[in-house]
């Protein structure tokens, strides 16, 4: 094109170095691809586009009608236009970019490297002094010198103390997820002495329950769920062992350094034991398609980008999962960074475990070699090991021969679906003698269950199969079995790992090796596994974790990180409310050896957390978002707690903790959306049914309603801050969820019960085991007025009387009508809400 056609340099004066990273930024950061690449046009990187490739120079300093850039972005004939998709520049901005080549087209600040690079979450952690304050008597430990200073600076009174029964119920659900029994809060309430809040503290800190209320926080984070996702949604039957690990961790309070270690990279640990390798299904989480006809490299290649991209998440609070397929718009996170952690699980493989619970191991012992005998009687009977055999030579003559038997060929694909003892097309290429009884036993269940893809329905039901898997199960569930669990390893065989192209899985750039974003440093290593990778995270050279996690920690106690952000940390995210305290909670989080437990206390004690959340007109235009902290937070409890408190309170919630996930009743319908026939809900029998939430099972493709309603996460990515929603579906999952229900009907009983005769005390008692508190005058009288005519409803309704009264209960109206009071009670904002 001749240089009269180009658009003509800006004419007015500019700030190049603004303009062109705006242009660059929106339009063509992401557009060098394999055409790109390959001409050399790099604008990316700075150094790479000055350097030119296989045709010269791509920007010509001092000379833009010479330079490919102006070239492609003007649409030229005969060279690859750029951007590649999309609406082309403006002549303006052509004109701008022609303007800063001609001035020497300065790179500086356009470099991927250097950008973002100083943003002040990448620095390092410097542990600041102490504040001195002007109200130094209301400091209680230096979290509140930090927060005072602030808002003495912005002339703006901290809040008085909560009332005692505010702060202990306050204190109970966010340590434990369950508000305090009135015995506890009437001992609280009796006591003046000065440690009496520290002493109740310490005692839930210490409660088994603990680690069941910050589990799920956790879990949030790891994406877990109980079921594969995708079309079919397989369910994870030992999913549930992650968690259980989870649980134990956190109740023993084990520094979070090695928290995080063990399940990056547990597996890799010297001598590793069986809970090191359990903590590893932190990665086992991804989601897994078992569709047919799906390419099986693409979802592997999948789940290493999900790890890689969650692990950016959880630990450093950055979205790195943006450089899959182009260098990050905002921070200096390359893509060729991104496949270098990427590297790190690209050698994954993932292992299914004997992982037994105390006192599985004994009667195990005791009745392994008699089960083994009776099922192999059960196998021989229907000819399953000659058939197998047969089975299994086919099969791998179809392995090398794809599409020459296509009758086969659906047979091959379903048993690379095969996960449960490992890899099924790893499992059938090994010898029977070298295979493990676990894998030898998958590989037979899946070969009875699925033998009908390769010989046909009719020929199947000769055979009895069905009849055989059945009584293989109930064999199977009437000895001792050992509980199972999902983990990594490493392969034997390593990977060659390779940036990816655009992102897509199958258009190999160059190859790469395993590493830490550049602008992070870099690990002393020569060749790093996932265990260099999990120690860097937790050391002094990373500046990130640290902070990320006590902002989380910070979140949950407060309502929102001192970053709000806190999934991003990033050039994108918000800026911190308290630079200077979050610093020193994680210089001091670190100093105490990663213990959880210890800065949780940390900010429980302090007089920050103690404040009222009482809304303050003068707040509502100098700081209606409370960043400032003068006040605390009131909220909405999340949907496994909301459930929790009703049982608890009822005195139906099973204080069991750990074990499989449970299946309470759902509305039916539910699990019938799911694909086919594969999601079966068999309703949970006795004290299953009323176990907490964090071990409802969780179905993937169909999610438990009540979680849904009341917004828990969907187990797909890691959620770093749920949302709290306000919607007419969740007023009626309380007012109609047959567990809500159930509840009512037990706290009405519990009432009646418990209670003194008159309709004052129980009322009193009602009020003190749902919002730890007494009723106002003003709320006993409506009450009153509720019940007297709920009564004479009752009276003119005896059919609704039933309704409500438990089956087997004598029909009583003044019973129906506890019970609809005490749905009342249930439905209360203030029951639902943390203080």
């Amino acid at each position: 094109m001749a240089d009269e056609q180009l658009p003509a340099p800006a004419d007015r004066p500019v700030d190049y170095q603004r303009d062109v990273q705006t242009i660059f930024e929106q339009r063509c950061y992401g557009c060098h691809g394999p055409q790109l690449q390959t001409s050399g046009l790099r604008l990316d990187d700075g150094d790479a586009a000055l350097k030119g490739g296989n045709s010269g120079p791509a920007i010509r300093p001092g000379n833009s009608a010479a330079s490919p850039l102006i070239q492609r972005v003007a649409g030229a004939s005969g060279v690859a236009r750029m951007p590649p998709s999309g609406a082309t520049l403006t002549s303006e901005q052509v004109g701008i970019l022609r303007a800063w080549i001609d001035h020497g087209a300065k790179f500086s600040r356009l470099s991927a490297h250097s950008r973002g690079a100083s943003h002040w979450s990448f620095q390092p952690i410097r542990r600041p002094e102490v504040p001195v304050v002007k109200k130094a008597s209301w400091v209680r430990n230096p979290i509140d010198a930090f927060v005072l200073q602030r808002l003495e600076y912005e002339q703006i009174e901290p809040s008085p103390e909560a009332d005692k029964a505010t702060l202990l119920r306050r204190v109970s659900l966010d340590l434990t997820g369950l508000p305090p029994i009135p015995e506890e809060m009437s001992a609280f309430l009796e006591d003046r002495s000065a440690d009496a809040y520290e002493r109740r503290v310490d005692s839930l800190l210490a409660s088994p329950h603990y680690g069941e209320k910050w589990a799920r926080f956790w879990l949030d984070l790891a994406r877990y769920g109980d079921s594969d996702g995708y079309e079919k949604d397989w369910v994870r039957p030992y999913a549930w062992r992650y968690r259980d690990w989870v649980i134990h961790a956190l109740n023993t309070d084990m520094p979070f350094d090695q928290f995080t270690v063990e399940q990056l990279a547990g597996d890799l640990l010297p001598n590793a034991t069986v809970e090191q390798r359990v903590a590893t299904g932190f990665h086992r989480n991804t989601l897994t398609n078992r569709e047919g006809g799906v390419d099986n490299e693409q979802f592997r290649f999948e789940n290493v980008i999900d790890r890689a991209s969650t692990t950016g998440t959880v630990w450093l609070g950055l979205t790195v999962g943006c450089a899959q397929c182009h260098n990050h718009k905002f921070d200096p996170i390359t893509q060729v960074d991104f496949y270098r952690m990427a590297a790190f699980f690209d050698n994954e493989v993932e292992t299914d475990i004997d992982a037994p619970l105390p006192g599985e191991v004994s009667p195990w012992l005791k009745a392994r070699d008699e089960y083994r005998k009776k099922r192999q009687e059960l196998l021989d009977k229907y000819h399953v090991p000659e058939l197998q055999k047969q089975w299994e030579a086919k099969m791998l003559v179809v392995a090398a021969n794809p599409g020459k038997y296509t009758d086969w060929d659906l047979a091959w694909d379903v048993l690379l679906k095969l996960t449960v003892g490992g890899d099924g097309e790893k499992i059938i290429h090994q010898k029977p003698g070298e295979r493990t009884q676990r894998e030898q036993d998958a590989l037979t269940t899946h070969f009875i269950r699925n033998y009908h893809f390769a010989i046909g329905d009719d020929k199947y039901k000769e055979l009895k199969f069905k009849e055989l898997d059945k009584e293989l199960t109930a064999l199977q569930r009437s000895y001792p079995q050992l509980t199972q669990a999902q983990t990594v390893s490493e392969s034997l065989t390593p990977r060659l790992s390779y940036v990816r192209l655009r992102g897509n899985y199958k258009d190999l750039g160059a190859e790469v090796t395993p590493g830490t974003p550049v602008f992070l440093g870099s690990l002393p290593e020569s060749k790093p596994t996932r265990l260099d990778l999990a120690r860097w995270i937790v050391s002094n050279r990373n500046p990130l974790t640290a902070r990320v996690a006590v902002n989380r920690f910070w979140q949950e106690l407060f309502g929102q990180g001192m970053v709000r952000t806190s999934e991003d940390f990033g050039t994108q995210g918000d800026h911190p409310t308290h630079p200077e305290l979050l610093d020193w909670l994680a210089s001091q989080f670190m100093r105490d050896g990663w213990s959880i437990k210890r800065i949780q206390k940390l900010m429980v004690m302090s007089a920050t957390y103690r404040q009222s959340s009482a809304i303050r007109p003068d707040l509502q235009t100098k700081d209606p978002g409370n960043a400032l902290l003068a006040r605390q937070a009131r909220l909405r409890l999340p949907a496994e707690l909301i459930r929790d408190e009703a049982l608890a309170v009822s005195g139906l919630l099973s204080p069991k903790v750990g074990g499989p996930s449970v299946k309470p009743f759902q509305p039916a319908g539910v699990a019938e959306l799911g694909y086919g026939d594969f999601v079966k809900w068999e309703e949970s029998r006795g004290e299953d049914r009323y176990r907490r939430g964090l071990y409802i099972h969780y179905q993937r493709a169909t999610p438990y309603p009540l979680l849904v309603n009341f917004d828990a996460p969907h187990g797909d990515v890691p959620v770093c801050r749920r949302l709290r929603s306000d919607t007419p579906l969740q007023a009626l999952n309380l007012l109609n969820d047959p567990v809500f229900l159930e509840a009512a009907q037990a706290l009405a009983r519990r009432v009646s019960q418990e209670g003194q005769r008159s309709f004052a005390s129980r009322l009193r008692y009602a009020y003190q085991l749902t919002l730890d508190r007494d009723p106002a005058p003003d709320e006993q009288e409506r009450l009153h007025d509720f019940f007297q005519k709920q009564k004479n409803i009752f009276k003119q309704e005896p059919t609704s009387v039933k309704a409500l009264i438990p089956p087997g209960t004598h029909a009583q109206t003044d019973q129906a009508a506890w019970v609809a009071l005490s749905s009342v009670l249930l439905n209360l904002d203030e029951f639902i809400t943390r203080e």
